[in-house]
């Protein structure tokens, strides 16, 4: 069984990811003491105290397609702040949105904190008043951008699909997206599907509005293979024939790399995150947004680009705003127009069928309506 928080990390690592990676150790926290570190750790400790003194308990609703995906984070939380008993629930964003509504709605919130790929939500739960305003540490470090004025929400990282391609292939490996309709390629792609997962669905916008519905024909005679979820498509790259995908993240089996196309849209966007108004753990959910979005757990942890105008972009990576064929914030943009994007999705239904297959995160259909664990416990 593949290791599938590995496999999320690497990509993280590779500054491109959603779903998926390559091999990434996480760095050793910094030392509390340094002059850059002072006065967040000092608010962080004070934070973890009044986080174990409710109880010491968090629950997260994570964005994701796979089991085990985001335990590089809980990991890291718990190492920091050993006394937190920590679950993030990894599902789909569109389910946990429609989770996180009917908690809401039945006044049984049981999650704490949100962090989603769903980013049109969050506006619109502000509205509804149904999340906690709050500003954690390094607030005034965010991008404006990314980040409610009011601070009720906030982009916490990015996340990114690009192409991923079996190593192989080395030189001969499709960069651009015409050169996924080379010949040679025929039967050997393998993509999520664009009709189950907004950010691909995006991708493909992105592709037909530059080249047509003409493009995708000639992509369909290329004989892909579709299948749920981001990283399942990546961990089929460089397996048996397939070598190639755009619109996911990458693999940690070290048998395909990460290709950011030079001339190609690809797809990039801030996961945001929120505390819920009615979160059973208000402390602890503080803690943990105010920890995330530290320095510290931004240089060190999250592996991907930050939020923070004060961090580098990941190594042989430009700002995340500096690439012109990509719009951080095209799919919220995107999102926002829901009448227009599900007449899009059910366009390209009819190219590529109908979703078949259980849901990756949840293959056992276990987390249910309040879940507080990844196997499906109810709060």
């Amino acid at each position: 069984m593949k290791n599938t928080r590995k496999a999320w990390t690497v990509a993280i690592a590779l500054g491109v990811v959603a779903a998926t990676g390559a091999t990434y150790a996480v760095a050793a926290p910094a030392a509390p003491h340094t002059a850059r570190a002072t006065g967040e750790e000092t608010q962080l400790q004070k934070l973890y105290k009044e986080a174990v003194a409710e109880g010491g308990r968090l629950v997260v609703y994570a964005g994701g397609d796979k089991p085990g995906q985001a335990d590089y984070l809980k990991d890291a939380f718990v190492r920091k702040f050993p006394k937190m008993k920590v679950d993030i629930v990894v599902d789909f964003s569109k389910n946990h949105d429609a989770r996180v509504d009917n908690q809401i709605d039945e006044h049984h919130v049981v999650a704490d904190v949100v962090h989603l790929q769903t980013v049109d939500d969050f506006p619109r739960w502000k509205k509804e008043g149904v999340l906690e305003r709050y500003k954690p540490v390094g607030w005034n470090k965010v991008d404006s951008r990314v980040k409610d004025k009011d601070g009720y929400y906030t982009g916490l990282f990015y996340f990114a699909f690009a192409d991923v391609t079996a190593t192989k292939l080395g030189s001969k490996a499709p960069v651009e997206a015409k050169d996924f309709l080379r010949p040679e390629f025929k039967n050997k792609l393998v993509f999520t599907y664009p009709n189950d997962d907004d950010a691909v669905l995006y991708y493909f916008k992105q592709l037909t509005d530059e080249y047509g519905f003409g493009y995708l024909k000639k992509l369909l005679a290329q004989n892909p293979k579709f299948v749920r979820g981001t990283q399942d498509s990546s961990d089929l790259v460089g397996t048996g024939d397939y070598v190639a995908n755009f619109g996911s993240g990458g693999s940690a089996s070290g048998l395909s790399q990460v290709i950011l196309p030079k001339q190609s849209p690809w797809v990039a966007w801030p996961q945001t995150g929120a505390i819920l108004k009615n979160a059973p753990h208000q402390a602890a959910a503080k803690l943990y947004l105010s920890w995330i979005l530290s320095k510290e757990a931004q240089t060190n942890d999250i592996g991907t680009w930050s939020s923070r105008t004060d961090v580098a972009p990941p190594a042989g990576r430009k700002g995340i705003f500096d690439y012109k064929n990509m719009n951080p914030l095209g799919l919220g943009a995107f999102m926002s127009d829901r009448t227009a994007l599900d007449r899009y999705k059910a366009r390209i239904n009819l190219y590529v069928g109908d979703v078949q297959g259980v849901n990756p995160s949840d293959p056992k259909g276990a987390l249910g309506l309040y879940p507080v664990s990844q196997n499906g416990t109810q709060g």
